[in-house]
């Protein structure tokens, strides 16, 4: 008998152990859930440490990321300019040597479009290039800047065909 009620006397004490556990005031607050007004504040400090030093990498690789598109839409505008002045002739008044002159083709706001048609002298395409006497050979060059004023410029060559 003795040995029966020794294990009731221990499943007992657990009831009893757990009953009274779960009456007094301190065991609520221990499973109690949420976070405390230190734990709030803490991560609020950190996240206002942490957030800028993630924040403003990518917040300059967005704005570095309209580069590429600006850059084509200048070198798209500076080849229909090229190709407006490439379907005229040799001789036509299209291709009169000009210095840099206001491009035909209107561009978008904040682009700037030039062109400039000169004689090239003596046969050489790296010499700089001459308002006359005609060589049979022009060089025309178009110029473009975006609205971050990055200049792009093509270059081509219109000869006379004997």
């Amino acid at each position: 008998m003795r040995k029966t009620i020794k294990p009731l006397k221990k499943h007992f004490k657990r009831l009893e152990f757990k009953n009274s556990e779960l009456r007094t005031p301190n065991f609520e607050l221990v499973f109690q859930q949420g976070f405390t007004l230190i734990e709030v504040i803490i991560l609020i400090v950190m996240a206002g440490i942490l957030l800028p030093v993630i924040i403003v990498p990518f917040a300059t690789g967005i704005k570095g990321s309209q580069k590429p598109e600006m850059a084509t839409k200048a070198m798209y505008l500076a080849h229909e300019e090229m190709e407006y002045r490439m379907k005229y002739n040799y001789g036509g008044p299209q291709l009169n040597p000009t210095n840099l002159t206001a491009c035909q083709t209107s561009p978008p706001s904040g682009y700037q479009c030039q062109y400039e048609i000169l004689y090239v002298p003596n046969n050489d395409l790296n010499a700089l290039g001459s308002l006359g006497p005609d060589t049979n050979y022009k060089r025309m060059r178009v110029r473009v800047s975006d609205p971050q004023n990055d200049t792009y410029e093509i270059y081509s060559v219109v000869t006379r065909f004997p």
